[in-house]
């Protein structure tokens, strides 16, 4: 019963983690901490455009452009949970977050991430769909569907996360009270612990090779079924055209699983660690940036909404 009650007010006497963030970078600090900030911005900015141009403009109104709204909201969600945290440890060499606060940052992030893992390989599914079955694409991709798909996809991210963070808070936690990262992280925090991590990472691999492997076969299959649909059009012009409606997605998936499965399976010691932060920005804070670029530059939908808003706003200042 005494190690019983030792172990639960080493648990309870943790107030707050030390997040060492990107150390030995004074000579350049002012200079990061200024391009994260254009970074957020452009991020914050762009997801939020896509959004309202989604809203107010009827030619958008497809499933193809509800699952990128989908993605602009949970880019924003993990832009909003790691950059400002980012932000102060780059301002102040490191920074002090709440222990309750490090396990909200994970939730969000975990969800996040688990959240963009899905709608990727939904909107794939969307563009195997209107390539490979183009006369069924309106009768198979309805409304009620995509909203109803992504309905169980929120509740699903919701419920892995949720049951994998009550598991680790009911850990007990004995420092040393520092992650050498910018951001609460499963495997970092799982470091802290002096209980048996054993039964809760196993059980994260699962969910891990469930939330990213299950996904990746789902779009590697459509691919597959959209490149052999592709080959099979005789004119160059036609295969132009269907493969450009599905390169901005190839090209996000690429960026988006390359980074995540680098950073997951590198080893995180010494220089492999500072390695790992680096590829670490690409998918928390750049990829959010990049995805807005990707969808609306390369889209000339998205450029005639966006021209006829900035023509309505114009009209409505005169």
């Amino acid at each position: 019963m005494e190690v019983v009650h030792t172990e639960r007010t080493l648990r309870n006497n943790i107030t707050s983690i030390i997040l060492l963030g990107f150390p030995n970078i004074q000579n350049v600090r002012f200079l990061l901490f200024s391009l994260l900030i254009l970074i957020y911005y452009g991020a914050i900015t762009g997801n939020l455009l896509i959004m309202v141009l989604y809203f107010l403009s009827k030619s958008l109104q497809s499933p193809m452009y509800f699952f990128i709204t989908q993605l602009s909201l949970c880019d924003l969600l993990l832009t909003t949970d790691i950059v400002p945290t980012l932000l102060l440890t780059v301002l102040y060499g490191e920074f002090a977050v709440s222990f309750i606060g490090c396990f909200i940052q994970f939730i969000s992030f975990a969800i996040s991430e688990t959240l963009e893992c899905f709608l990727l390989s939904v909107m794939s599914y969307d563009r195997y769909v209107a390539i490979c079955n183009p006369l069924r694409y309106h009768s198979i991709m309805t409304h009620t569907f995509c909203v109803t798909l992504v309905s169980i996809i929120w509740w699903t991210c919701a419920v892995i996360t949720t049951v994998n963070v009550i598991c680790m808070y009911n850990l007990y936690f004995c420092g040393p009270h520092v992650i050498d990262h910018f951001y609460c992280d499963f495997e970092p925090l799982m470091q802290l612990s002096c209980s048996d991590t054993v039964i809760i990472r196993t059980w994260a691999l699962i969910m891990g090779l469930f939330i990213m492997a299950l996904p990746f076969v789902i779009i590697v299959m459509s691919y597959v079924y959209i490149a052999l649909t592709i080959l099979k059009i005789p004119s160059n012009t036609g295969r132009h055209k269907a493969f450009s409606t599905c390169s901005s997605h190839l090209i996000v998936v690429c960026l988006f699983y390359g980074t995540l499965m680098i950073v997951y399976l590198f080893p995180k010691r010494g220089e492999s660690l500072t390695l790992s932060k680096v590829l670490s920005l690409m998918y928390t804070v750049v990829t959010p940036l990049l995805n807005p670029i990707i969808y609306t530059l390369r889209n000339k939908d998205f450029k005639k909404a966006f021209y006829k808003l900035k023509l309505i706003f114009l009209f409505n200042v005169k």
